[in-house]
């Protein structure tokens, strides 16, 4: 398939720069499978689309305030870092700008010098690997002088860190929210679990690479980055049993998505464990446990948008966001909701 197939034109107006003050508050396009018919609802609505038996897989991964601003320790000039993949508890995988500043052994200081940096490694793709250097705990220094990584579409700083945080985040790790999940609040949860609705975390911390561009006009040839899965045997049990009850298998987010579906079998079975998934979902893809998703709405020619084609068919999808950009949703990651069921 084509990269350009994946194209839709999107008014900048409607890239959303903040979030809603009440999370389920946002609109809701509904897509139905089988009729090919779109519904315009708002999130909470989504109560009426889901029946007991049902199962949401939800990714209880928490974003790190991954940007760091500081300056190189010998001219003082600035530094940005992004905190990727952590190798082990003083070393990490960075993104860097400008990163010609970042040779091998190169120094950066960020804070009033508590915190400094050395860059022990450059890795394929132009990262960095850094060795940090402090006193106290990493985790409490960077929250102090980190801030949140919003996607670059965002303009307007945040002012409360939680609302880039899904009201069950747990376990840190993440360089992005997982923001289809950012909709639901705690009592949503709970009317949806009060319904006999069954809820399993599954934990994905997402990278950059998630709003990498595609740059090959053959979407076939595209390399996915990898991302670190956590599956439980308890996420597990939940979803196997669901499905065995004829419930359906609904994932709120493309990451528990792509982590369900690495991590299931041929027959369907999930398969509890952890590791690094890079798999590549777009039309033509073979759902093995998914029944529906929850997600927001995605950039044209972006992997995710070629990931809900493969659900509910490009041509669908395509006309669900033409008719998203005629009524004027608010799109990506503070934007609004679409319910493929």
């Amino acid at each position: 398939m084509n990269l350009k197939d994946f194209y839709y034109d999107l008014p900048e107006e409607l890239i959303a720069q903040e979030p809603l003050e009440q999370r389920d508050s946002s609109r809701l396009l509904v897509l139905k499978r089988s009729s090919t018919s779109l519904e315009h609802r708002v999130f909470k609505d989504i109560v009426n689309y889901l029946k007991e038996g049902d199962c949401l897989v939800l990714n209880n991964t928490r974003v790190i305030p991954a940007r760091l601003l500081g300056a190189k320790k010998d001219t003082g000039s600035n530094i940005e870092f992004l905190l990727l993949i952590r190798k082990d508890i003083d070393t990490w995988e960075v993104m860097l700008r400008p990163g010609k500043k970042a040779k091998l052994g190169a120094r950066f200081v960020f804070g009033n010098g508590e915190l400094e940096a050395e860059v022990i490694d450059i890795v394929e793709g132009g990262n960095r690997i850094v060795r940090f250097y402090y006193e106290g705990v990493f985790e409490e220094l960077l929250d102090r002088l980190g801030n949140m990584p919003l996607p670059p579409y965002i303009k307007k700083s945040l002012e409360d860190k939680e609302r880039y945080q899904t009201v069950y985040s747990e376990h840190e790790g993440s360089a992005a929210a997982p923001t289809a999940g950012l909709h639901f609040t705690e009592e949503l949860l709970n009317k949806l679990s009060s319904m006999g609705i069954k809820i399993a975390y599954v934990t994905l911390h997402v990278g950059l690479g998630t709003f990498r561009p595609v740059k090959v006009d053959v979407i076939e040839e595209h390399k996915m980055h990898s991302e670190y899965y956590v599956v439980t045997e308890e996420a597990a049990e939940i979803i196997n049993t669901a499905r065995k009850n004829g419930g359906r298998i609904i994932c709120v987010g493309t990451t528990s998505l792509r982590t369900i579906e690495s991590v299931a079998n041929a027959d369907g079975e999930i398969n509890a464990g952890c590791g690094w998934t890079d798999i590549f979902i777009y039309p033509g893809y073979s759902f093995k446990t998914v029944a529906g998703l929850i997600t927001n709405f995605h950039l044209p020619e972006s992997t995710l948008l070629m990931l809900v084609s493969a659900l509910a068919g490009r041509e669908f999808i395509m006309e669900a966001y033409e008719e998203a950009v005629r009524e004027r949703y608010r799109f990506f990651s503070f934007g609004d909701a679409m319910l493929i069921i």
